[in-house]
């Protein structure tokens, strides 16, 4: 069995935001990697190797998450800001052009990242994921019931109170995604800061990153690289928009891959063949 995240090295990186921790591995054009609530970077561990046979893989921590900075205002924790603290550090790390894929909260902040710099972002994975504008837009009483946690977490104090209360609850052990993956994941969740950090990134999007948006969207700004979207087949995503690319046609003339991966939510984890497999095709269309 090979091992976890073999020939990958960890560190953290400074940034002027703040530290962001990352593992990197493998080498040729670089792809940044960016996971979902309430996952860290180590999501990854399976997807990862496979393609750092053929690409640079940074796996990174988004600020507020895992053992990555902590931002000290609401402001910090949008994905404006979170978007300049990653491309600082793939620019400490070398890397001034580069590809990135993220995954439920990890695409809004990839989509920022595309959006805000178009000349260091040559291609855009969304995995699970549409703008939050049009998140917001189209929501219905089914998004509202099947989401709710949305709203909840924006309520950031009630929030932290009930799941630092019982975290195994809202965050319980799961096995099945791997020893190391489980522990790191259990690690962060436990840790009250993270908790307040990651329900920020959801109340951060309600009350700064819809506005974003909502001003790109009006001014007919639009993606200038190519974009892929990816989404589960065993969750949500095509009950509540029919075809999840949809929703990106506002946002882009340049879909050049549309996939359900035969998965529920965590695609890296239960599919991440599949996922590489994607991943990889993308990226090398557009090195």
């Amino acid at each position: 069995m090979a091992e976890f995240f073999e020939g990958f090295t960890e560190q953290l990186v400074k940034t002027s935001h703040g530290e962001i921790r990352v593992r990197c591995g493998g080498s040729g054009f670089p792809i940044l990697l960016l996971h979902g609530h309430p996952r860290t970077h180590t999501t990854w561990f399976k997807v990862a190797p496979q393609l750092a046979r053929d690409f640079s893989v940074v796996c990174a921590d988004m600020p507020g998450f895992g053992r990555s900075y902590q931002p000290d205002t609401l402001a910090g924790s949008s994905a404006r800001a979170k978007a300049a603290a990653l491309r600082d550090c793939m620019a400490v790390l070398g890397h001034g052009r580069f590809g990135v894929a993220g995954h439920d909260r990890g695409s809004y902040r990839a989509f920022r990242l595309a959006m805000d710099f178009p000349e260091e972002v040559a291609g855009l994975v969304v995995m699970d994921g549409v703008p939050i504008y049009e998140a917001l837009s189209r929501a219905d009483w089914r998004f509202a019931k099947a989401w709710f946690h949305w709203f909840f977490f924006a309520q950031s104090e009630k929030a932290e109170a009930a799941i630092t209360a019982c975290p195994d609850l809202w965050y319980p052990a799961e096995a099945a995604i791997g020893l190391e993956n489980n522990q790191d994941y259990m690690a962060a969740t436990r840790r009250p800061d993270v908790v307040r950090g990651m329900l920020a990134d959801y109340r951060a999007g309600l009350e700064f990153d819809f506005e974003d948006d909502r001003q790109d969207r009006e001014a007919g700004r639009r993606l200038r690289c190519p974009l892929g979207v990816l989404w589960s087949l065993h969750d949500d995503m095509e009950q509540l928009y029919g075809d999840p690319s949809g929703p990106w046609a506002e946002w882009s003339d340049r879909i050049v891959m549309r996939r359900g991966i035969a998965s529920g939510h965590h695609m890296a984890e239960e599919a991440p063949h599949e996922v590489a497999e994607q991943l990889r095709l993308f990226f090398a269309g557009i090195e």
